[in-house]
Formats: C-alpha cells, structure tokens, sequence
C-alpha cells in the first residue's frame, strides 16, 4: 500500500492474505536498515534519560536514600510499561488504516515523547520528575509495542539473524548517542537542551520509519470484536502454552536486569566508589558510552551470524558468562581503567544478547500475532530496570549507609552477577526450533500415530 504524496519504494516483499505465514523475499540491507533505525532514537532517549534521572534523582532525594528513591521511581513507572506496549502491539495487529496498521502508533508515540522530555527536563521535585517519567514511558511503549513487529512481519527466516543483529547495534548506537548528549549536559551545567536534543533524534528516526518502511502482510480480520476486547486479549492466559515463549522471556528479563545494574547505577559508582566531581563523571559517562557502544557494536553483527550456524542458545549462554565477569571486573574495579575493561566485557555479552535474543524471539512466537507478542517479550525490558533497582537500590543505601560509601555501588555490582546465572538457568527449557517447524512435526508426529481409519 503506497502512502499519498510519498515515493513508493521498490517491491521488496512479498504480501501475503495469510497473517500467520512467514515472509519469503529477502530484503535489501538498506530495508533491513530502515526497519531497525527507531531502535536509535528510542534507546537514544532511555540512554540519556537514565543518566539524568541518576544524577536529579541524587539531588532531589534525602542524604544515603539516592539508591531506594530510584528504586521507588522504577516501581511507580513499572505499570504503565507493563500494560501499555502488549496492549498497543496487540491493537496494531488488527488496525487498517491508510498508513498501515504499525505506522500512526509510532508518529502519536514518537510526537508525545518531545513534549514529555520537555516536562521531564524542567521538572523541580521527585514527584514531578516521577509524573513525566511515567508519561515518557507511555508515549515510548505507546510507539514501540507496534513498531516491534516490523521483523516478524516483514523479515524472511534466512535473515532473522542479520536483522536481529542490526536491531541491537541500532539499540547500541542510540545508547550510546544518549550517553554522549547527556554527558555534554553535565559539562555545560545545562540538563533542558541536551534533553529536548534526544527527543528531536528520537522524532528524525521515527520520520524515517513513517516515510520509508513499508508495511508487511494486512491487518488480522476483527471479525466483529470490539477493540476493547482486543486489547484486553493481550492479556490472555493462551500465552502461558507457548512455553518456549514464557521460559525467554524470563531468561531475557534476567539477563537484562543484570546489564541495567550497572547502566541504572553507574553514576552512582563514578561519584561514590571512585570519588569523582561532576566534571569527572561528564567525561567518564561519554567514555563509558562509547566503550558500550562500539565494542556492543563490533559483537552484534558476527554473533547474529554465528547463531544461524552454531544455534541461537549457546551464544545466550556465551553471553550470560561474559556478562557476570564484567560485572564482576566493574565491581572490583579501583580505577577507571580496571572498569572501562568490565565495560567492554558486558559490551560484549550486550551485543551478543541483543544479537541473538531478538532472533530466537522471531522464530518461536506467532506470526500473526507478533505485535501482542513482541509487546509482551519487551515487558522484559521494562521491568529490567525495576528489578535491577529492586536488587541494587536497597543494598547501595545499606552497605552504603548514611555517609554513602563507596562499598554501597560495588556490592551492588557483585551481587547482579547471580542475575546473569539465572538467565542462563531459565534459557535451557527453551525449544530454539522455529515455530512453524516444530507445529509442522508435531502435526505429522500425530498423523503418523492415530490408526488408519
């Protein structure tokens, strides 16, 4: 479907009536670029915001309460990323419109996201910063449930793994694009600028999407539901059978929570277990960034590719222990040079995860409904920070106490290394064969066994 007033752009799929098929055409790296670009300016936004609301959250909040006030704002934030993204997936799945069923989420999203910025970076108390940081989550998963879909619909089998790869370096690249904005911010002494730059990153990108991805296979039919009902049926108790399903997304909200140990904290860690000033931290957030982003960069794109020859799983199991020792390096670290190399360890597994997880989530959920699914799968993603905090905030502000130690972040980085083991744990019940594969065998297993009639 051509949008008016918009150049079509070659056929690079083909559409199929059936929802729940596979695409079959491989697509040109350019498309595959387009389709994984939002990734950019969404993570753009969360890798900056992230750092802001570490450095007001420690001036907003009492003396040795920094760690349980982020924990506390994770919390109230936790129900709108929970709701928001599985249901506005799940409602894109049956939406017709002449912009295609992904599209008008993404520019309503992508819009509320600048002027949410705009309130969070002007904000003057806890609960205000609190108030728009529940709203920038629901304008960002308000975008982000819808446009998850885009691979599953568009992308063919053969290239899961590149685009899954692309996803995370695309993932990568905003982070750190975040990261580098904000550090500038502590330079200049000036948080507002540096904040409403993210959301015009984050809107350039979703433009971007809008103008050059084109839309996969038609809307699934309502067939007289109400969209009430379809929202509510993101919610549907069907999804506990996918067992698969339910086994990664928990190994994958593990594995996460553990990376975001030390992105939600490291702030902290610069200030308090290595004694830097504001200006230190400036110059050590960007170059802590752009260490996370080229060496998560460099691991994406070959471990995308190794996981179509040697299996999605063993790389996730490569990552989990790559993961825990450079946690574990960062926690020790004395210097910053000690935790730049655990940086460039969790680089690694960061990029090796992002690589193959969004493949492995590709092949075993259905088609048809891969907005409700993706949405769901990213629950993992939003309540990564919460548990992170959950794990991290108390024992900062214990082992830490009143007069904030530096044994308070370190103590915290060392014990997210159990959350890295249990990724591992909970990804080996997990079935790595394609979905359709396996029905298909499951189907002829049965043929093969009832009696001939």
């Amino acid at each position: 479907m051509a949008i008016e007033g918009i150049a079509e752009v070659p056929v690079l799929l083909a559409l199929e009536d059936d929802p729940s098929a596979r695409p079959t055409v491989r697509l040109p790296l350019r498309q595959l670029l387009q389709i994984s670009i939002y990734w950019l300016g969404i993570n753009a936004i969360w890798g900056g915001v992230g750092i802001f609301n570490q450095q007001r959250v420690d001036d907003l909040a009492p003396a040795g309460q920094a760690g349980s006030y982020l924990n506390l704002m994770g919390w109230l934030a936790l129900p709108v990323v929970l709701l928001v993204q599985p249901t506005i997936g799940a409602l894109s799945d049956y939406t017709i419109t002449r912009w295609g069923k992904r599209k008008p989420y993404i520019v309503i999203g992508a819009t509320l996201d600048v002027v949410f910025l705009i309130g969070l970076a002007t904000s003057q108390t806890f609960i205000a910063l609190v108030v728009f940081v529940i709203l920038l989550q629901f304008s960002s998963n308000f975008a982000q449930g819808p446009f998850q879909g885009y691979i599953p619909d568009l992308v063919p089998p053969e290239q899961v793994g590149l685009a899954s790869a692309l996803v995370g370096a695309m993932q990568t690249v905003g982070f750190v694009t975040g990261a580098v904005l904000i550090s500038l911010a502590f330079s200049f002494g000036q948080f507002t600028v540096f904040l409403i730059l993210l959301g015009v990153v984050e809107l350039a990108t979703a433009a971007g999407t809008f103008l050059f991805v084109r839309e996969g296979k038609a809307a699934k039919p309502r067939q007289g539901k109400s969209w009430l009902s379809i929202g509510l049926s993101a919610w549907g108790t069907d999804i506990l059978k996918e067992r698969n399903f339910t086994f990664l997304l928990v190994s994958r909200l593990l594995f996460l929570a553990g990376v975001n140990i030390f992105l939600g904290f490291n702030v902290l860690f610069l200030g308090r277990s290595l004694g830097f000033s504001e200006e230190q931290k400036g110059l050590w957030i960007a170059i802590i960034g752009v260490v996370v982003g080229v060496t998560t960069a460099v691991a994406t794109l070959p471990s995308g590719i190794a996981s179509n020859r040697f299996g999605r799983k063993p790389m996730i199991y490569i990552a989990c222990v790559v993961g825990g020792l450079g946690l574990g390096v960062a926690g020790l670290a004395p210097t910053p040079e000690i935790l730049v190399l655990g940086v460039v360890l969790l680089g690694i597994a960061s990029g090796t995860f992002l690589a193959v997880d969004w493949a492995l989530m590709t092949d075993i959920i259905p088609k048809a409904s891969s907005g409700r699914f993706m949405g769901i799968s990213n629950l993992a993603v939003g309540l990564a920070g919460p548990v992170a905090a959950l794990v991290a905030g108390p024992i900062i502000d214990k082992v830490g106490g009143v007069a904030e130690t530096g044994d308070g972040p370190r103590a915290a980085f060392l014990a997210g290394i159990a959350l890295f083991a249990l990724a591992a744990v909970f990804l080996r019940p997990v079935d790595p064969t394609p979905r359709e594969e396996r029905l298909a065998a499951e189907q002829a297993a049965a043929q093969a066994a009832a009696p001939a009639a």
